[in-house]
C-alpha cells in the first residue's frame, strides 16, 4: 500500500462505446495512491488525480462538482474538484475510512472508519468533522435512504447493520445480517435494502419500513459491492471470489444471470441512466462496463493499480471534454 505506479491509460474494447451521457466514472486505484477518470462517453481514462495514501473509495456530491476519496493508509479523506480535477482540501478522519457517501442534500460526508469503528461527520461547506458516530465492528458499506431521514452502515465484524438518524447523529436500530456485510444499495423508492455479505455468500433484503430481512438471496463467491439500478428491477452484486457479477431480479428475488468480468472484483456503481454498470477488478487492474439490456461486458478499461471504489456521475459544469 501506498507505491505508487503510473496507471494505464487505455481501453481495451470489446466492441464499440455506448452512447455519450456525459458520465464520469472515479476509480480510487489503492496502490497507485490516484483516482483514475474515465470519459463513460468513450471508456477511456481521460485523467489521473493524485491524492492520498491508500485511496479505497469515491463519491460525488450531487451537483457533481465535488469527489470525495478516503484514504484509508493516511486516516484522511481528499476532497477534489472535479472541473479541475485537484485536491482543494485533505480532512482527518478516524481509523483506517473504508467507505464514504454524501448525504442527499449534499451538506454532509460521511466516512466508515473500519479501524475504529466509526463514522465520521464531514462538514462540505468547512471541511472540518462535525461529528464522530459509533457502530458496529469493522464498517465498511454505507448508504443513505433516498429521502435522506437514514443512513446505514454494514458492520462486517458484527454481522449486522447500523441504522443512523442523521439529525440527531444517533444508531435508533440495528439489523442482524449475513456474514461479513461489504457493502448495501437501496431500491429507488427506499422500501429495501440489499446487503452483500463477504463471508455467507449471500445478499440480505431488509425492509426498510421494520428494519427487518425479508429474504437471504445466494450470490457468487465473496459478495463485495452492489448497486440497483434507477428503475429498481435489478439489483447488481460484484463476488471477489468468483470474477463475476451476480444479477438479481427485485420481482423474483432471485439470479437470473451471471457475467463474468475480471480478477476479484471489489467496486460497482450503476450509471445514472441505468445503461451500464462499471465493475473496478482489484487484481487485473481493470475496470469492467455492463451493458445492462445485453447483461454482458461491453468495454474493458485499464485503471491504475488495485482499483477499489468507483461511482458514476454526471460530468461538473465547465469540464472541458478529454480534459
Amino acid at each position: 500500500m501506498g507505491l505508487a505506479s503510473a496507471p494505464a491509460l487505455a481501453s481495451v474494447a470489446s466492441s464499440p462505446p455506448g452512447p455519450g451521457h456525459g458520465f464520469y466514472a472515479y476509480v480510487a486505484n489503492l496502490h497507485s495512491d490516484t483516482v483514475s477518470v474515465v470519459d463513460t462517453r468513450t471508456d477511456t481514462v481521460v485523467d489521473s488525480i493524485p491524492v492520498g495514501d491508500g485511496p479505497d473509495d469515491t463519491a460525488v456530491s450531487p451537483d457533481g462538482s465535488r469527489v470525495y476519496v478516503t484514504n484509508s493508509a493516511a486516516d484522511t479523506v481528499s476532497v477534489v474538484d472535479a472541473r479541475r480535477r485537484t485536491v482543494v482540501a485533505t480532512v482527518g478522519v478516524g481509523d483506517e475510512p473504508s467507505r464514504v457517501t454524501v448525504s442527499p442534500d449534499g451538506r454532509h460526508v460521511y466516512v466508515a472508519n473500519v479501524g475504529s469503528d466509526d463514522v465520521s461527520v464531514i462538514s462540505a461547506r468547512t471541511h472540518a468533522v462535525t461529528d464522530t458516530i459509533e457502530v458496529g465492528r469493522q464498517p465498511l458499506g454505507l448508504e443513505f435512504l433516498p429521502d435522506g431521514s437514514r443512513l446505514y452502515v454494514a458492520n462486517a465484524g458484527t454481522d449486522d447493520v447500523s441504522v443512523i438518524r442523521p439529525d440527531t447523529g444517533t444508531v435508533v436500530d440495528t439489523v442482524p445480517v449475513g456474514s461479513g456485510p461489504t457493502a448495501l444499495a437501496f431500491t429507488p423508492d427506499g422500501r429495501h435494502a440489499y446487503v452483500s455479505n463477504l463471508s455467507s455468500n449471500d445478499v440480505s433484503v431488509i425492509e426498510t419500513c421494520g428494519n427487518t430481512v425479508t429474504d437471504r438471496i445466494p450470490v457468487g463467491v465473496a459478495p463485495a459491492a452492489v448497486g440497483v439500478r434507477p428503475d429498481g428491477r435489478r439489483v447488481y452484486v460484484a463476488n471477489t471470489g468468483s470474477a463475476d457479477v451476480s444479477v438479481i431480479s427485485t420481482r423474483a428475488r432471485a439470479v437470473t444471470d451471471t457475467v463474468p468480468v475480471g480478477d476479484f472484483p471489489n467496486g460497482l456503481a450503476v450509471a445514472p441512466d441505468g445503461a451500464s454498470v462499471y465493475v473496478s477488478n482489484f487484481g487485473s487492474d481493470t475496470l469492467s462496463v455492463i451493458d445492462t439490456a445485453a447483461v454482458r461486458v461491453r468495454d474493458t478499461v485499464a485503471v491504475g493499480d488495485g482499483p477499489t471504489g468507483v461511482s458514476v456521475a454526471p460530468a461538473p459544469g465547465g469540464t472541458r471534454p478529454g480534459r
